[in-house]
This record gives structure tokens, sequence and C-alpha cells, in this order.
């Protein structure tokens, strides 16, 4: 089937290659040493000056260390390989872990800082303030030290957004590995703490009213939730079962629909079973003539291409089906908007990479057809990234 398929991979590149779970172990433990060093001069420093927004950037410190030990913790018990038990590995324990990092940054960092703040605004008894200059070289030690984590945090980020062709951006948006988002949304919310902590220790030295100090430990706490909330939704998506990146779908559906043997791609469904592990389901209706072993051999044969160019794919399950199946036809129509089988209209689709003809419709298309790699292909709706 001359001209099918085109150049689906260009601007996509499979990033599976390596786990790096060694860069992401280096870079919690980076992070846990700096968070369990400066919480306890954050500790040192609110009992001293009775600062609730030192207070408030020790408890959030806790937090952080918590939730890396929780971390590293992920890190481990994803590593371990398949078994009769879990037949497709491990691999989502780390989105495991990491939704409860997240849980640990609400009820340890969160909670203590919106109490501190409601406590010093209410509270009534005012604090001596004549040593609080002594959270000045606090906050600037732990702001250095964090400065350090977050750098080798969003190093990795960027390698990983690197290698599969993305902008940083848009891998924290949708990571493939949880921990490190947790480690950049942890360090950033860690360094936007520390300057309102700084805030608010200055304007209760300036003002000597300490509802300055209370109001920073409110926006501490304010911002841990947003950041807990933000690692939550992530994780929650990955646990329940997301698809593999859009760009690698319709790769792979190239690919297949470029098989001699095979007619059209009639459905596709993918999940991410881990970091870099990828289960792929592809229905295939496969050339009319062809015979059994025939389609035995073009699986097969299929796999390990996609094997070879797609080493994410962990798991794949080639199953040959009539288009025509009204079934299965409902089910592919209810999940992407329309049947696979079918060609989408193109003056509808505001997507231009995203279209395809009406080729093996029989309906003719000048414009759509003057592309033949374009031509034949049916890619699936796009889901929302």
């Amino acid at each position: 089937m001359p001209g099918r398929g085109g150049n689906a991979t260009a601007g996509y590149a499979d990033a599976a290659g390596q786990d790096g779970s060694d860069e992401s172990t280096l870079t919690v433990l980076l992070a846990l040493g700096a968070n369990a060093g400066i919480g306890l001069l954050k500790l040192v420093a609110g009992l001293l000056t009775g600062s609730g927004a030192l207070l408030s950037e020790a408890a959030h410190s806790a937090g952080d260390s918590s939730t890396e030990l929780l971390l590293l913790t992920a890190l481990r018990r994803s590593d371990r390989p398949a078994d009769r038990v879990h037949p497709f590995g491990y691999g989502k324990e780390r989105y495991f872990w990491s939704l409860l990092a997240a849980v640990a940054i609400f009820i340890s960092g969160a909670a203590f800082s919106i109490y501190q703040g409601v406590t010093t605004i209410f509270g009534g008894a005012q604090e001596p303030h004549d040593k609080l200059w002594i959270n000045y070289p606090v906050l600037a030690i732990a702001f250095v030290l964090e400065g350090v984590s977050f750098r080798q945090a969003v190093g990795q980020a960027k390698g990983a957004a690197a290698s599969g062709r993305r902008s940083v951006r848009s891998y924290l948006r949708d990571p493939d590995d949880p921990t490190v988002m947790s480690v950049v949304v942890e360090d950033s919310a860690a360094l936007v703490g520390l300057v309102l902590a700084a805030a608010g220790v200055g304007l209760h030295q300036l003002t000597g009213s300490e509802f300055w100090d209370g109001l920073a430990s409110l926006a501490i706490g304010a911002l841990l939730v947003v950041a807990a909330f933000s690692l939550a939704h992530t994780n929650k998506g990955l646990l329940i079962g997301k698809q593999a990146d859009v760009r690698m779908i319709r790769a792979v559906e190239a690919r297949l629909e470029a098989q001699p043997e095979v007619l059209d791609l009639v459905d596709v469904l993918t999940m991410m079973t881990g970091v870099h592990r990828v289960l792929l389901c592809a229905r295939l209706d496969f050339v009319d003539g062809t015979t059994a072993d025939e389609i035995e051999a073009a699986c097969v044969r299929i796999d390990a291409e996609l094997r070879a160019e797609f080493p994410s794919l962990d798991e794949i399950f080639l199953q040959p089906v009539p288009r025509g199946d009204q079934r299965l036809r409902e089910r592919v129509l209810n999940r992407y908007g329309r049947v696979l089988a079918d060609e989408p209209d193109r003056a509808a689709t505001a997507d231009p990479a995203a279209t395809a003809t009406s080729e093996r419709a029989g309906e003719a298309d000048p414009a759509a057809t003057a592309d033949p790699a374009a031509a034949s292909r049916s890619t699936p709706a796009r889901p929302a990234q």
C-alpha cells in the first residue's frame, strides 16, 4: 500500500530509552537534604523570635521532607519487575506514592500554616520583636539551598522535555515522571513561601503588628493548598489510567496503517502503566484474503517493529476485527466522537495535522489527496492534553 503512513514521527521522539530513575533519585535526595536542613533552621528561628511565618515555613519544610521520603519509596517500589500477581508491573506505584506525597504537603504544611496564621492574627498577645533580625539570615540561607534543589529539579525536567521534544511547561503540565514534577512544584512553592515569610517578618518589624506575620502564614498555607491540589490532580489522572502521549499515538497509528496486510485501523487504546511504560491495544482490519498464518506472521512482525521504534511500548495487543462491526463502531464513536475507520471532514477539523481524507470511503477530495501520506491516515480524535 504505497503512500500510507507518512512521516508520522517527525518532531516526535520516544523518550523511553532510559527511565531516569537514578537522576530522579538524586533530585529527590538533594531536595530532602535541603528541606531537612533549612527546616531545622526555620524552626529554631521561629521559636526564638515567635514568628508565625517562620514556624509556618518550618512546617512547610517538614512537609516537604516527608514528601521526599514518600517519593523515594515511589522510586524504589515502582521499579520492581512484573510478576504473576501484577502482570503489568508495579510502575503505577510511583503515582500512588506521589499522590500520598501531595496529601502530606496538604496535611503537614498547609493545614499548620493556616492554623498558625489564624492564631497569630487573632491570638491577641504581642510577641517581642527585638530578635526578628535572626529570621533574615535564616531565610537567605534557606533561599540558596532551595534554589540549588530547584535548579536540579528543573534541569532534569528540561532534559526529559528535550528528549520528548516538548517544552518544559508542557512536560510539567503532563509529566511522565510525577516525582520530578513534585520536586519542581515543592521547590517553587518553597521559594515563593520564603519571599512571603520575609515580607511578613519585615512588615511585622516595621509596624510592630503581628498581623503581617499571620497574614504571611495564611498566604503560605494557601500556596501549599494550590501546590498539593496540582500534584494530586496530576497523579489522580495517572492512577485512573491515562493515555500515552498523543504524538506517540499518531505515530503508532501511522505505522500500523502502513503495514501491507492492514486495510484499516479500527480502534486503538493506550494506557500508561508506569514511567515510560505504555500498554497498547490495537484492533486492525486486515486485507480480505489474508490467511490466518499470514495474520499471525504479520502480528509478530508488527510487534517487533513497534517495539524497536517505540521502546516505551511495554505490552502490545493486536486484534483482527472487521471494521463494519456495529457494536465496535459504536464504542469507538462514543470514545473519540467518530469512528476511526471513517474519514473525518477536513473542513470541520481545526488541526490540519489531525485530518485525513475519505480515500477508503470511496469519496474524492482533491485537496486532501494531494498529499498521499496524509490521504491514508486515519487518526483518533485528539484528546485534550
